[in-house]
């Protein structure tokens, strides 16, 4: 009986497995890779509605501060702003700065008369309804309130803090 066909079949099969094995392990180690990048998101909680409701109260608390970069630390590098009280839209931090700079000047204090909740995922809200802001003039201590409906999307970094990404907010058509 001859030997050769099967310790070549052997060879062929152990060869076989080898590059099967290392393919699959190349293929664990590109995964591994990957899911570590996310792995903080993957793993976190599911974010409330409760939680979801104090992001704003987070926000008016900076706006109570006076300090506009406050303010602009809890919007995303990349964020949008469509502001109640301004025409442009701001795209970047300078322009989120330069926009609640004159919105501070009225001292506004916000307070939400309805809101809706939609968790799209572990990892990203929207926050939409109406609120309502007491804005004091700045020349001459009047105040006056201004009702407006807003929409902002939050973003979970990997840290764990949550991000302003998209903040609308306008004056209401009838009011």
């Amino acid at each position: 009986m001859d030997r050769r066909p099967a310790r070549r079949r052997t060879a062929i099969a152990a060869t076989a497995t080898a590059v099967l094995a290392a393919g699959t392990f190349a293929l664990g180690v590109g995964v591994a890779g990957a899911d570590a990048q996310s792995k903080s998101r993957k793993h976190a909680e599911p974010v409330t509605k409760a939680q979801v409701l104090g992001l704003f109260d987070d926000w008016n608390a900076a706006l109570q501060t006076g300090d506009p970069k406050k303010v602009a630390d809890l919007y995303a590098k990349d964020a949008v702003l469509l502001p109640t009280v301004s025409n442009q839209v701001r795209t970047d931090r300078a322009g989120i700065v330069d926009y609640f700079e004159h919105f501070l000047q009225n001292k506004p204090v916000g307070t939400k008369v309805e809101s809706v909740v939609n968790v799209l995922d572990r990892d990203t809200v929207i926050d939409t309804g109406v609120y309502e802001f007491t804005l004091t003039d700045h020349e001459t201590g009047e105040k006056r309130t201004v009702e407006a409906r807003y929409t902002y999307a939050y973003e979970r970094q990997p840290g764990g803090k949550w991000l302003i990404v998209n903040h609308h907010s306008s004056k209401m058509p009838q009011g």
